[in-house]
């Protein structure tokens, strides 16, 4: 099955979500290594490490219980802007997991860490900035997504340092 065929499926049949997982709170997907995910030097290419964030963004709404409440807003996410670090090869048939942790919001963007570890040890790490757009191509404000998924009106966390500079130099940052 091919990535995108497991994304459709994340997104179309999500799994059930988690009692008590707080919009705040990690979220675990496990993987493994497919043939179709490796490269011509039987790693896991590049491009595949952003199908499985995307696979673990999935699963996170998931994890809330939020895609009934957002689709019935017609509300869906995309990713405004992107950086990834790789530090270990992922190879045929090894497990891995993609945790995804949202670490704050702004009045435009939602920043999230996903984290790709095996067996313990960090494979690659995506930083993200996702924005919520209506079926009519409104953008939605992170305020107002948050409280549909939350059911309360809240404040975002403070963004760490690293990730605040970040925002600015790929220019997502609210101004």
């Amino acid at each position: 099955m091919s990535r995108m065929i497991q994304l459709t499926l994340a997104t179309l049949r999500p799994r059930r979500a988690v009692p008590g997982q707080d919009l705040l709170d990690p979220s675990v997907t496990h993987l493994r290594v497919r043939p179709g995910d490796l490269d011509l030097y039987r790693h896991t290419n590049n491009g595949v490490y952003l199908q499985y964030l995307d696979i673990g963004r999935s699963n996170y709404l998931a994890d809330l219980g939020a895609y009934g409440r957002l689709a019935a807003r017609g509300w869906y996410p995309v990713v405004a802007a992107s950086t990834m670090t790789y530090r270990r090869s992922l190879t045929l048939g090894q497990r891995f997991t993609v945790t995804t942790r949202v670490l704050g919001w702004d009045a435009r963007v939602v920043y999230l860490e996903q984290v790709v570890e095996r067996g313990g040890h960090l494979a690659a790490r995506g930083w993200l900035a996702g924005r919520f757009l209506s079926r009519a191509g409104d953008r939605i404000a992170p305020a107002d997504v948050v409280e549909v998924i939350d059911g309360t009106r809240r404040e975002s966390p403070a963004l760490p340092d690293d990730v605040a500079a970040w925002a600015r130099a790929v220019d997502v940052a609210h101004r």
